[in-house]
């Protein structure tokens, strides 16, 4: 007898682990689980730009550091843009050029312009915030990308105030790693796509180093982003988020 409900104790266990697995999880806790992934308290990295443009093809690398989603600053490393930097604080982003030695303040729509002439926007690259505080999500389904088997996620913006009011995730239901997003204009037309390329697990999470974008406004353009040693959620010093640090 005792062997019996050894048995069945242990069998209920597996059904009830089996059980829970099958289930469709929330459209919440799919998107929680990219965020917890993907948003960082800090990062500090270095980065390679590739960029494909009308046939040509460009190479910038720079190193960077970011905090929460209020302070962040790159500068640029290869020859060509060698000195130029930028600086987010205070809710305001700041360029600074080698050759003019003048600092720039990028505002307005200039956020919505290319980044050294790359398929991101500035504030594509500046952008830290979680989206479950931005977007409401909805369960679409179920798809294959790049062979594996995804959850399916439509988002509409909770403000107005969104540069895309709309995106559509593609999540691995084995891990959890978004493999592919579109970015939407409000009248449905679509401006960008994201397909991850390789992810690496950096203290705990997963999280993604190889990117490529496409800005859908621009012909035969394509962007790789590349970033290496990585280090995340230690802490930096203020004196990297300075205005001295810009014009030094």
């Amino acid at each position: 007898m005792k062997t019996k409900v050894m048995v069945f104790t242990v069998l209920f266990v597996v059904l009830a682990v089996s059980f829970a697995y099958s289930q469709t999880p929330s459209a919440a806790e799919l998107l929680r689980r990219v965020d917890d992934n993907e948003v960082y308290t800090t990062i500090e990295y270095e980065g390679e730009m590739i960029i494909e443009y009308q046939n040509r093809r460009y190479v910038k690398t720079m190193k960077a550091w970011a905090r929460e989603n209020t302070d962040s600053f790159s500068e640029f490393t290869n020859p060509e843009d060698r000195g130029t930097k930028y600086l987010k604080r205070g809710g305001r982003l700041y360029v600074y050029s080698p050759d003019t030695e003048e600092v720039m303040l990028i505002s307005g729509h200039m956020l919505k312009e290319s980044m050294m002439g790359s398929d991101l926007s500035y504030e594509d690259t500046i952008d830290n915030e979680k989206l479950s505080a931005r977007y409401n999500p909805v369960l679409a389904g179920s798809e294959i990308r790049n062979n594996r088997d995804c959850w399916v996620l439509d988002l509409s913006a909770k403000k107005k105030s969104e540069s895309y009011p709309k995106q559509k995730l593609w999540i691995d239901k084995e891990n959890g790693d978004c493999l592919y997003y579109e970015l939407f204009a409000l009248s449905g037309v679509k401006l960008k796509e994201y397909n991850l390329k390789r992810i690496e697990t950096i203290g705990g999470r997963r999280f993604p180093v190889e990117t490529e974008i496409r800005d859908l406004l621009r012909r035969g353009s394509k962007t790789t982003l590349v970033l290496k040693n990585i280090i995340l959620d230690q802490p930096i010093p203020d004196s990297v988020f300075s205005t001295r640090n810009l014009e030094r």
